[in-house]
């Protein structure tokens, strides 16, 4: 089995201040809010949820004069959207990146960590960029809401990443590389609460959950060895990184999120997370509520992403 790790011993890079964390991190706890508390539970089994998160998703878009739309399909003879916006140029741009997230929640729980926590830090970057001109944004950057993750919808063709992976490869449509945000609110610093899977826990990983995890498969090495390296010089939070063989089934736990609708059909992809139930002991139960969440960290997750899509802009020398 080939595995190949980059190490966090790296020395942190200067830091520059892009985002205001504090600002940030209100924002995190109003969509967190409105997500779990306002809404609460968002699964399959009660759609009217799901669709007022949609609805809310959108407003949110709306708010920020980003242009978003609904892409439907059939689940149990009802209807459901992803929800898709883009920012950045649309013209004269060599790269498009996906941030996706799925938006519903796992029957009996409102969903904070899962996956409330991946949708308002996608929902908090998409803000931040479409702040920037789009001379400092040298990428075309595509948010995409995904419906249902969760079961029963889970390893099905209604998963919301599947229809949309399916879609992008009918239609040959440019895709340089997929951020999957899966868990990525909570942390733990007792030593031993942060386990790993099979073969990993023979590796030096943290015996802490301080950190955030990024994930890729072979096909996807080069993508996230550049994620890793642009979080490691902003210095914003600790990073750990795993590339597995193959499209991960030798380690069938890391294929369980969105990403991997996207590595089965060719593309370059990545999960970013805090490691979900390797770390969150409130996983899939009614104890995965907001107030378990780690808001700085967060924001600090909102900080590391803007970053690396600061980086896409062009040297002005090297157009010459």
């Amino acid at each position: 089995m080939l595995l190949l790790i980059f190490s966090a011993d790296i020395c942190f890079a200067k830091e520059v201040e892009m985002v205001d964390l504090k600002i940030t991190e209100q924002h995190l706890k109003e969509h967190m809010e409105m997500l779990t508390r306002t809404i609460g539970e968002r699964s399959a089994g009660k759609l009217w949820n799901l669709e007022k998160a949609a609805g809310y998703i959108e407003s949110f878009y709306k708010k920020i004069q980003v242009d978003s739309k609904r892409e439907a399909y059939p689940f149990k003879k009802e209807t459901v959207h992803n929800i898709v916006a883009d920012v950045g140029p649309d013209t004269g741009t060599p790269e498009v990146y996906i941030i996706g997230a799925h938006y519903d929640s796992v029957a009996g729980t409102v969903g904070a960590d899962d996956n409330g926590s991946a949708v308002a830090v996608q929902l908090e970057v998409a803000r931040q960029l479409a702040e920037l001109k789009e001379t400092e944004l040298g990428c075309r950057v595509r948010f995409i809401s995904f419906a249902l993750e969760e079961p029963p919808a889970y390893a099905t063709w209604a998963m919301g990443s599947r229809v949309y992976a399916k879609k992008a490869r009918k239609t040959k449509e440019q895709i340089d590389g997929m951020i999957c945000l899966e868990m990525v609110g909570y942390t733990c610093n007792e030593p031993g609460c942060q386990s790993y899977p099979f073969p990993l826990m023979f590796f030096d990983y943290p015996k802490k959950g301080d950190y955030i995890g990024i994930v890729g498969n072979f096909r996807s090495r080069k993508f996230t060895r550049e994620l890793y390296e642009s979080f490691q010089a902003g210095g914003y939070l600790p990073v750990e990184s795993v590339v597995v063989p193959g499209n991960g089934y030798l380690i069938p736990n890391i294929r369980l999120s969105d990403h991997a609708s996207f590595w089965d059909k060719g593309y370059k992809a990545v999960m970013i997370t805090d490691t979900a139930f390797y770390r969150n002991p409130n996983y899939h139960t009614p104890r995965d509520t907001m107030d378990k969440l780690d808001f700085s960290f967060m924001a600090r997750l909102v900080e590391s992403l803007v970053h690396f899509f600061v980086q896409k802009v062009p040297d002005k020398e090297t157009l010459k």
